[in-house]
């Protein structure tokens, strides 16, 4: 199904004005069969004994690796901070359903019967982001539905055949909200012990989407919680306002630089949405290239965003049609197999994970966001370059831990 940019709604085309997206008019929507983690259980191209072998290390069904990160400890860690969203993504299972990454999260909690009387759009937008964040989400932003950002399909996980990708009619809006990983965690990425700020949150998320969901629902409206299903929560993220997008293939968030997990929920709630923001971050990646030099694998781009045709026509992974930087997420995801952990190197070493409480990246953040200009953004680069802080031993993390 393809999207021509005349029979967008009014407000969706300016919407991507505002954010800055150039899309074709043959723009496709993606199928999650083509997804790279749900290609390593279909598609011999990827499909491996080291794939086989990073998803049994989650069950602690792979022997660890011996070296400092890696250890019995590491992965123990690592796993358990997983286990609620593994709870809730396997519950379906059974039924072809892997709730949060191959379909939605099944709704616990009925609609109430009687709608509740929440005033303004305004006021219950500042309202349901106080919720959110009562229940532990670090960013919320609110904006518009927009299909093309939908998977086409989704895969039956009993036969990985493609099934419909559908949502009860009338979601008119989507929350999107952030989930902060640990800083100090993220600092001993490459390690399977760094894989546990990644489980960590994604157990966090699971609770709070869920959360609060179960909340608009006992209003009377109703609610689809979701985490990396059913839509790319990137161009959400972005439409909402919470950050740009990187040439590390992530939402760069002026709190937390690209530190950050996402999930979302459909609803009917009539909400005010927010907008996408000009932040410089952009700009600064169009100058910078530290995460495509450490990635080991030279799965990031280097140059200007494309539109990922040179990329696509290897690779059914990645998405055609959206002027964006494209990664090899094949070289990526290979990398992942043999470390039977998630690497995140492209993460640890952008500048703007860096702490903002830290005066100096405080001063850092204001030249590299484009506040002097693009003489401050190079004056910034020499900055971070000098300020680099080298990866975190995991055997230093864990003496920490024990004080």
């Amino acid at each position: 199904m393809t999207y021509p940019a005349n029979r967008l709604p009014d407000h969706l085309r300016e919407s991507d004005r505002a954010a800055g997206f150039e899309i074709t008019d043959d723009f496709e929507r993606f199928s999650q069969m083509n997804d790279i983690f749900t290609r390593a259980f279909w598609d011999d191209r990827v499909k491996s004994a080291a794939s086989d072998a990073f998803f049994a290390s989650y069950r602690m069904e792979a022997a660890p690796r011996r070296g400092d990160g890696f250890t019995q400890k590491d992965f123990a860690l690592r796993n358990a901070a997983w286990l609620i969203s593994d709870l809730i993504s396997e519950r379906s299972a059974g039924e072809g359903l892997r709730e949060g990454f191959q379909g939605p999260i099944r709704n616990d909690t009925p609609m109430a019967p009687e709608k509740a009387d929440l005033g303004k759009p305004e006021d219950e937008a500042t309202e349901i982001k106080a919720v959110a964040k009562l229940f532990g989400a670090n960013l919320v932003g609110i904006t518009h539905r927009d299909d093309r950002w939908h998977y086409s399909d989704r895969p039956d996980v009993r036969t990985m055949e493609p099934v419909p990708n559908d949502l009860p009619d009338g979601l008119s809006h989507v929350i999107v909200m952030g989930h902060a990983m640990d800083a100090d965690l993220v600092e001993t990425y490459p390690s399977a012990l760094a894989g546990a700020a990644t489980g960590r949150e994604y157990s966090h998320e699971a609770a709070i989407v869920m959360q609060v969901a179960a909340y608009i629902r006992n209003l009377g409206y109703n609610a689809v919680a979701s985490m990396n299903d059913t839509a790319l929560v990137i161009p959400y993220a972005i439409k909402a306002g919470l950050g740009e997008y990187g040439r590390n293939q992530m939402v760069l968030t002026p709190e937390f630089g690209p530190r950050v997990r996402f999930s979302k929920i459909f609803t009917d709630l009539p909400l005010a949405v927010d907008g996408p923001r000009d932040l410089g971050m952009k700009a600064y990646c169009e100058e910078c290239d530290v995460c495509a030099v450490a990635c080991p694998v030279k799965a990031l781009p280097f140059g200007e965003p494309d539109f990922g045709e040179e990329v696509a026509a290897g690779s059914p992974s990645t998405l055609r049609g959206v002027k964006k930087w494209s990664s090899n997420a094949e070289a990526c995801f290979g990398y992942w197999a043999t470390l039977k952990s998630d690497c995140a190197i492209c993460m640890r070493v952008c500048p703007f994970t860096a702490p903002r409480e830290d005066s100096f990246w405080k001063r850092w953040f204001r030249l590299a966001t484009g506040e002097f200009g693009a003489r401050g953004r190079a004056v910034a680069r020499k900055w971070a370059a000098r300020r680099a802080r080298p990866r975190v031993r995991p055997r230093e993390w864990w003496a920490q831990l024990r004080g």
